[in-house]
Order: C-alpha cells, then sequence, then structure tokens
C-alpha cells in the first residue's frame, strides 16, 4: 500500500487528470467532488479517523482554525506558492512517474493558461481542446457557452482593459472567448482579473489575500479574484474601479 492517502481539492480538469494518475497508479484517495476553493476542513471526519496516515491535501484551503493532520504534504500552486509547478507535476515527482504529453498540456494549462500551453509548442487545436475539456470539469453547460457568448456585446473597454459585468457564475466560457491582454469580468459576488498586471494587484491585495478572501495563480499574466460573498454588490464595484484605476496607473 502507498505511503500516502491523497485527499482532493476542488474540481477541475487539472484535478480529473490526478484523480486518473492516481488510479492508474494504485494510489489510494478520497474524492468528495468538491468545489473550486475548496478547505481541508471538508476532510476532517477521515482524518480524525486516520490520525497516523500520511495524508496529502491538494489545492485545499488552511483555515485559521483548521485541525491539520499529524502527517501531512500540502500540494498547491496558487497565491504563495504560485512559483511551484502545478499540482499534477508535484504528484508525478512525488511519486516518481513521467507524465504524458496531454497530462503535461493540462499542467501547463493549470499553470500558466494559453501562454504555458502555446511555450510547450502545442497547436491551437490542443489548446481549444484542452480549454474546453477544462470548462466542462468546471461545471460549464452548454447553456452557460451560449450566455457568455451573448454577453460579450456587453463588454466596454476602459482604460485599456475589456469590463465585463455578467450574470454567470463561471467566468472560463467568458475569458476562452476573449484575446485582450487585460480582461477584468465580474458579477454580484464575485470578480476576477486576468492577464498583465497580476503581480501588482497580489501586492496591492495581499492582506486579503494572506486571509484566503483573494486569490492568484497562472503567473504574471495569470488571474487574480476576489473570493464569493468577500464584499457586497456595491462594495464590488468599488473595487472593479479600483483595480481598473490601479492597474492602469501602474502598468505600462
Amino acid at each position: 500500500m502507498s505511503q500516502y492517502h491523497f485527499l482532493l481539492g476542488g474540481q477541475d480538469l487539472e484535478m480529473l487528470e490526478i484523480r486518473a494518475l492516481l488510479e492508474s497508479h494504485q494510489q489510494p484517495f478520497t474524492d468528495k467532488k468538491l468545489s473550486w476553493g475548496a478547505s481541508i476542513d471538508a476532510y476532517q471526519s477521515i482524518i480524525a479517523a486516520q490520525p497516523d496516515w500520511h495524508f496529502v491535501g491538494i489545492e485545499l484551503a488552511v483555515g485559521p482554525k483548521s485541525k491539520l493532520p499529524r502527517f501531512y504534504t500540502e500540494i498547491d500552486h496558487h497565491n504563495e506558492k504560485v512559483h511551484l509547478p502545478s499540482s499534477i507535476e508535484q504528484i508525478a515527482k512525488l511519486l516518481g512517474v513521467e507524465l504524458t504529453r496531454y497530462q503535461q498540456l493540462v499542467a501547463a494549462n493549470d499553470r500558466g493558461y494559453k501562454p504555458a500551453m502555446r511555450a510547450m509548442g502545442a497547436s491551437e487545436e490542443e489548446i481549444q481542446y484542452i480549454r474546453r475539456l477544462d470548462r466542462q470539469a468546471q461545471g460549464v453547460t452548454d447553456e452557460m457557452e451560449r450566455l457568455a457568448e451573448a454577453s460579450l456585446q456587453d463588454a466596454r473597454m476602459i482604460k485599456g482593459i475589456l469590463v465585463l459585468k455578467t450574470p454567470l457564475d463561471k467566468f472560463s466560457p467568458i475569458v476562452d472567448r476573449i484575446e485582450e491582454k487585460k480582461i477584468l469580468i465580474y458579477n454580484e459576488n464575485v470578480l476576477n482579473y486576468y492577464g498583465e498586471g497580476i503581480g501588482l494587484l497580489a501586492k496591492k491585495y495581499k492582506n486579503l489575500i494572506a486571509q484566503k478572501k483573494a486569490y492568484y495563480g497562472g503567473g504574471d499574466s495569470g488571474y487574480f479574484g476576489i473570493a464569493k460573498g468577500v464584499f457586497s454588490a456595491n462594495e464590488l464595484t468599488k473595487v472593479v474601479q479600483n483595480i481598473i484605476d490601479y492597474v492602469s496607473e501602474n502598468s505600462s
């Protein structure tokens, strides 16, 4: 039996491929099919029941009141761990296995989106295929795809940033259809900024990031987001304007 027991985080294409990798190498794991932003708290019952197991938590947030296992390895590549390889690459190293080209594409997509896939020589057909699979893994439906296409008509260019408010709670079908260098998408509860200026926002909102109320990843041209429910709709509108002003004033 493996010396590790893996605990899976929020579902996306990378997490589904991590599960497949663990299954193919007969590694024990528990998958509660959680949403993005999942916490280690979701696995407290199995941790309490098996205090001597060595758990590996994959992209699981640790709160101030979270109880970690006695033996614990954390796998992540977001926020303060943004400099690390993708989660599936870290797990492959932990297990001493090689990733297939498809798995490498999945890793690049999660680590650095389309630019990272292009950097490894992926064709546009491969990129579109990986992005479509990732949206499906996130729970994006055909109706969401249709609404995303329609909502692009409402996008506005403000100070060099493409800004769009949408009723959708998943932004990937929108951002995947845009090739602008700076994009800000938001609804009543959450916002995401994509493209140039991530480092600036990571510094500006470092306190929110430390409190797990904001997040970032994907490198210098990746994404920055405010977690759901942190601000009221009116407050979030002010944050949108603050981000627009700050990025436009501090980036080239």
